[in-house]
């Protein structure tokens, strides 16, 4: 068997898609390994590999019965893909991780469903298509994350940090306190493993529309009544 022939036969298509597929795939998972998020290169290579994979299976694991019944089989090899496509949520979703009012992982998962179309693209022998989006996966995730979008929101933050005991907290009561008063939450962070006074404690640190000082205090005043709450201070913008 020659050269040519060997580079046209499907057995040497299977084998580079699949290569290359694996190779986008953890390139992609690098990043998120050097990061330390919960899916990283395996798991992105992986899913890259399966999903090329299962779109090799649709257009050439059928070829020979639908040689054999060529007026009987109606085959659209789109279908399959469109499981993948489906199917991988649920992969995805184990990477989300809910912390309180914080929500993390969802750029991972992202990351995820990306990646299995790529392994797709790869599988269809769309290649440039594959490189296109692997390059721009992997600068957004590079670049863009190291960027603070907070910058959109400046001169109207404002930041009140709280300081509780880990076991007795209870964060409804607190924004509670702050609806009263007409603030509204826009997004809390938890931090937990803090040592006062050789107590373990909880951080919230919870972004509000901008407040003075005065409104601070009237805060601070509700607030200090629970006895949960270690302290209490802000950062940001005051009228």
């Amino acid at each position: 068997m020659d050269l040519d022939s060997i580079v046209a036969s499907d057995t040497f298509i299977i084998t580079i898609r699949l290569i290359l597929a694996a190779l986008l795939g953890g390139l992609v998972g690098v990043e998120r390994e050097y990061h330390q998020h919960p899916a990283g290169f395996r798991t992105h290579l992986l899913v890259s590999l399966g999903s090329c994979l299962i779109m090799l299976l649709a257009f050439f694991g059928f070829q020979s019965y639908m040689s054999e019944n060529p007026e009987v089989v109606n085959f659209d090899p789109s279908r399959l893909a469109a499981y993948v496509v489906s199917g991988i949520g649920f992969l995805g979703a184990g990477t989300i991780l809910v912390q309180g009012y914080t929500v993390r992982g969802l750029t991972t998962a992202a990351s995820i469903w990306v990646v299995a179309g790529i392994g797709l693209t790869v599988g269809a022998g769309m290649y440039t298509a594959a490189f296109i989006t692997t390059i721009i996966v992997i600068l957004s995730l590079f670049l863009l994350g190291k960027i603070n979008f907070n910058f959109l929101a400046r001169g109207k933050k404002s930041y009140i940090y709280i300081i509780a005991k880990a076991e007795k907290s209870r964060l409804n009561d607190i924004i509670r306190e702050l609806e009263d008063v007409h603030i509204e939450v826009k997004g809390v962070r938890t931090e937990k493993q803090k040592v006062y006074n050789e107590k373990l404690t909880i951080e919230y640190r919870l972004f509000v529309n901008n407040i003075n000082e005065e409104l601070f205090a009237e805060i601070s005043d509700r607030l200090q009544k629970y006895d949960f709450i270690y302290q209490i201070y802000m950062e940001g913008n005051s009228n």
